[in-house]
C-alpha cells in the first residue's frame, strides 16, 4: 500500500482538490527545475545567447542521457562559452537502458553531461558566464545566481522566504521544500501568468512553451513526462521529482473545472522507488478532475491508473490500482 498527498490548485490561490494533508510540506525535487530555470530567461540571458526552444527545454529536464540529450546540453554550452569540466552535478549512468548498455559495451564511462541535471546546471553556469560571475561556486546559496533563482521561486509560489526550507539535491545544487499547497500554485501561475508581470510572465510562456513543444527533452521517449505532455497536446506541463514527487500544471481555458490555470503537486509517501505509483495516481486524479478523457487515458494505459501485475512466467497474479476519491 502506497499513501500519498496532492494538491490542486489554481492561479488565483483557491484550493480546488486534495487527497490528505495539501499543506504537506517536503521537497520539489526536480520538479522545481522550471522555476530554476526563470532568472535565466526572464532576464533575457538566454535569449542573448540565442538558446532555442529545445534547449530552454533541457535546462527544465530530468533527462534520460541519451546522445541526443547530450547534444543539446553541448549546444547550449558552445554558446555559453562553458565546458562540461564546470558541471559540478556528479555522475551516474544514463537513465536510458540502451545507452547505458552502449557505454558498458563500449567501455565507455559516464561523465557529468549525461547526468539527467546536467541541462539545469549548465544554464545556471551560462547564466552566470553571461553576467561575469564566478563558475567555480556556483551552486553555493550564497552566489547571486543561486540568490535569484530563490527570490523568484518564493514570488511565484507566494510564500515567504523564511517558510522556505533549503536542502541538498542528489545533484548538489540547493532545492527546496515548501508545502504542496504553494508548489502547485507556484505550477498553476507558471501556466496562467496574467497577473505576474510583464517581463516574468513572457518567462512563464517561453518555459512552458518550450516544455510542451519538446517534451522528449524534458525527460525521454517512452518516459512518463514525455508521454503525458505528447497526449496532452499543449494543455499540460509536466515534470518529477525524485522520492515519489510530481507535479503537473494544466493551460488555461484547457480543463473542464477551471477557466483559470490549475497546478497539481503530489507526493508518494515512501518515495515511490519503483517509479511506478507516481504516473498512476497522477493519471486518476486528471481522471477524476475531468482533464483526460478516455481516448487520452486509453494512450496512457502502460502507465495505469490500473496496473496489472505478472510473475516472472508472465502470468497475471494481480493489479494495482488507485482507490482514492479527489475532496472538491
Amino acid at each position: 500500500m502506497h499513501y500519498a498527498a496532492a494538491a490542486l490548485v489554481d492561479s488565483s490561490g483557491k484550493l480546488l482538490a486534495s487527497i490528505g494533508n495539501p499543506q504537506l510540506d517536503t521537497f520539489l525535487r526536480s520538479a522545481a527545475k522550471p522555476f530554476q530555470v526563470m532568472p535565466f530567461i526572464e532576464e533575457g540571458a538566454a535569449r542573448d545567447l540565442g538558446l532555442t526552444p529545445r534547449q530552454i527545454a533541457q535546462c527544465c529536464a530530468s533527462h534520460a542521457g541519451t546522445d541526443m540529450h547530450v547534444e543539446a546540453v553541448r549546444g547550449i554550452q558552445a554558446r555559453a562559452g562553458i565546458e562540461e569540466q564546470h558541471l559540478q552535478c556528479g555522475s551516474h549512468p544514463p537513465i536510458d537502458e540502451e545507452t547505458k548498455e552502449r557505454l558498458i559495451k563500449n567501455g565507455e564511462k559516464s561523465t557529468p553531461i549525461r547526468h539527467n541535471c546536467s541541462g539545469k546546471h549548465t544554464g545556471m553556469l551560462a547564466f552566470a558566464k553571461v553576467r561575469g560571475l564566478d563558475l567555480d561556486n556556483y551552486l553555493s546559496s550564497e552566489h547571486p545566481i543561486q540568490k535569484d533563482i530563490f527570490q523568484s521561486f518564493s514570488e511565484l509560489c507566494q510564500i515567504s522566504p523564511d517558510k522556505i526550507g533549503i536542502g541538498i539535491d542528489g545533484c548538489s545544487a540547493p532545492n527546496f521544500s515548501i508545502p504542496l499547497y504553494n508548489a502547485a500554485l507556484g505550477f498553476a501561475r507558471l501556466c496562467d501568468p496574467r497577473e505576474l508581470p510583464k517581463k516574468r510572465a513572457q518567462a512563464c510562456k517561453e518555459i512552458t512553451s518550450a516544455m510542451m513543444t519538446h517534451p522528449e527533452m524534458v525527460s525521454g521517449f517512452g518516459r512518463f513526462d514525455t508521454r503525458l505532455m505528447q497526449v496532452g497536446r499543449g494543455k499540460l506541463v509536466v515534470k518529477v521529482g525524485a522520492e515519489g514527487y510530481q507535479s503537473v500544471g494544466i493551460m488555461p481555458n484547457k480543463g473542464v473545472s477551471s477557466s483559470k490555470g490549475v497546478g497539481i503537486a503530489l507526493k508518494i509517501s515512501d518515495g515511490d522507488l519503483s517509479e511506478k505509483v507516481r504516473a498512476a495516481v497522477m493519471l486518476e486524479i486528471l481522471r477524476q478532475f475531468g482533464i483526460l478523457n478516455k481516448s487520452e487515458l486509453a494512450e496512457l494505459a502502460e502507465f495505469g491508473p490500473v496496473n496489472q501485475i505478472y510473475n516472472w512466467r508472465k502470468i497475471k497474479v494481480g493489479e494495482s490500482r488507485p482507490i482514492f476519491e479527489l475532496r472538491k
